[in-house]
């Protein structure tokens, strides 16, 4: 114990004395900044080792004994362990100010990207519902033109079939010309044969002169609906040919046997005079014989006649189911003309939209490639704000190990005494001063004397506090030991004194009035604003009372 006890006096102001004392400090876990007092550094920078050498500094005064020169050393000492303290305050908080920029610009990055992916989605699925939309309508359609061309297909099929059944026809109307050049072949025997074929030649010339008109109308319908139906009127010529070529044949063989009949006649009135008489009962035999011959003929042209009938129904039918298969192939090939535009339409919007999503791509990648340009810019922030928070840890470190030492160079215990005001029973006005404090430059601020029995005693401590001094000035030397709580240290601060001394009124203080409150209620406001501030930095703290 320091003080007036410990000379062995009885002190008779003791009720006004009040001293604070701080126990020991024991390093337990470090937290927070420190409540420094305030100093400027002068734009004076530290690195480690100017810290480093700092902390390690031994004081040796010149003059062991002389306690001014021991005050005034380790006084600058403190000043530039403040100043250096005030240095990485200031450092702290350009970086807190720097990671709170930092986070921003990360948060609106992110959300800047979020916002983008969003935007992408959404386009992305408008063209996809487009893009499936077209693939339905292209799908459709190409059933659609499937269809047709089947239709279409059967109906060349069916008309080939008609096309080979004319040529079926076409071709059973040969054996009728082998038939006919066989009569005719016959006819020359016998003048009666060939009037007969003559006049059966004249109802086929006809017969084949509506035959070509009528095969001249099939052939331009044909030529009207496909191509492939000139080869029937090629065919058509061909017999139209042989015809002309079976007329003329005819012709000559009719001028041959005229000649033949003048000059026989002329011959056989001239050589054969005698023997007409004995030939006229072959002549009879060969015409009844040629007469037989003709009725033949004739039963056989009249078949002929009945057949060349039948083929041209038939052709009238196939002309007719030639005329419709004409209108659905006109028909089909409407629908497919139609169709084709219908697909060229949708092509074409297939292309728009094509071009669209290329177009939409392109964004995306611009887009992408500017979020993974911001997600860059995000990881160098990130990195940075990570750099900034090992510093400030080590700054945070650096700082309680500077506060620890200003502390232990104030010293682990420290003595404060208090003198409280005068009250009305303490001692009449004409008496004089029981305490009194010196104005010498070695005690001034720490030392205080007493008057007993008219014997001045003096005592010297850490901090002397006058009657006027406020509670805020109680506090200012405590809160640096309130830090050194938080920072992890023990620390114990009590008071001791007579009673009605003011160690309630130094620690609790005045109800109602802020200026009045005392050592606790200050201690416990800066411990939860020193709790609030850090644990926006990541720190959490348990408290237990």
């Amino acid at each position: 114990m320091v003080g007036p006890a410990a000379n062995g006096g009885r002190i008779v102001t003791s009720r006004q004395v009040l001293s604070v004392v701080n126990g020991g400090q024991d390093p337990v876990m470090r937290v927070g900044p420190a409540s420094i007092a305030s100093s400027d550094c002068g734009g004076i920078e530290f690195t480690r080792e100017d810290v480093e050498a700092l902390l390690s500094e031994r004081i040796k005064p010149k003059n062991k004994f002389s306690l001014k020169e021991k005050c005034d050393t380790m006084t600058d000492y403190i000043k530039r362990l403040k100043m250096c303290i005030k240095w990485f305050q200031e450092l702290e908080g350009d970086l807190l100010l720097e990671q709170e920029k930092h986070w921003k610009m990360l948060e609106t990055a992110e959300k800047k990207c979020n916002d983008i992916e969003m935007v992408m989605g959404q386009k992305e699925e408008e063209l996809n519902s487009i893009i499936v939309a077209l693939r339905k309508n292209y799908t459709a359609l190409q059933e659609k033109l499937a269809k047709e061309e089947s239709d279409k297909l059967a109906a060349m099929v069916s008309l080939n079939k008609e096309k080979d059944a004319r040529l079926s026809v076409e071709r059973s109307q040969a054996p009728i010309k082998e038939e006919l050049e066989r009569a005719q072949r016959e006819s020359s025997s016998a003048n009666q044969k060939i009037l007969s074929l003559n006049d059966m030649y004249k109802r086929l010339q006809e017969y084949n002169t509506s035959l070509q008109q009528y095969n001249s109308k099939l052939q331009a319908e044909l030529n009207q609906t496909n191509e492939i139906l000139k080869n029937v009127e090629k065919e058509k010529v061909a017999v139209l040919e042989n015809l002309s070529n079976l007329r003329g044949y005819c012709t000559s063989l009719q001028d041959q046997l005229t000649a033949t009949k003048v000059g026989e006649s002329n011959d056989e009135a001239m050589k054969l005079k005698d023997a007409l008489a004995s030939e006229v009962g072959c002549l009879r035999l060969d015409l009844q014989q040629v007469r037989d011959e003709r009725d033949r003929q004739l039963s056989h042209v009249q078949e002929l006649s009945v057949e060349v009938l039948k083929y041209k129904e038939l052709t009238g039918k196939s002309a007719d189911e030639l005329g419709n298969l004409t209108t659905k192939s006109n028909e089909l090939e409407a629908r497919c003309a139609s169709q084709s535009d219908q697909i060229k339409q949708l092509q074409e919007k297939l292309d728009a939209a094509e071009n669209k999503l290329a177009m939409s791509d392109l964004s995306a990648y611009e887009i992408r490639t500017g979020y993974e340009e911001q997600k860059r810019v995000n990881s160098e922030l990130q990195f940075r704000l990570d750099e900034a928070e090992l510093k400030l840890v080590e700054g945070e470190a650096l700082r309680k190990k500077l506060h620890n030492t200003i502390l232990e160079l104030k010293g682990n215990i420290r003595v404060f005494c208090r003198v409280r005001p005068l009250l009305f029973d303490d001692a009449a006005d004409d008496e004089p001063k029981a305490v009194s404090f010196p104005t010498t430059t070695e005690n001034l601020g720490r030392g205080i004397e007493l008057l007993q029995h008219g014997q001045k005693h003096s005592f010297v401590f850490d901090k002397v506090f006058v009657p006027e001094s406020s509670q805020e000035e109680v506090f200012v030397e405590v809160s640096q030991l309130v830090q050194s709580a938080l920072d992890g240290y023990k620390v114990c601060i009590f008071a001791y004194g007579q009673t009605g001394s003011g160690k309630t009124h130094t620690m609790m203080g005045t109800s109602g009035n802020d200026d009045d409150k005392g050592l606790i209620p200050r201690s416990l406001e800066q411990i939860f604003e020193s709790r609030q501030t850090l644990q926006n930095q990541g720190w959490k703290y348990e408290m237990q009372v």
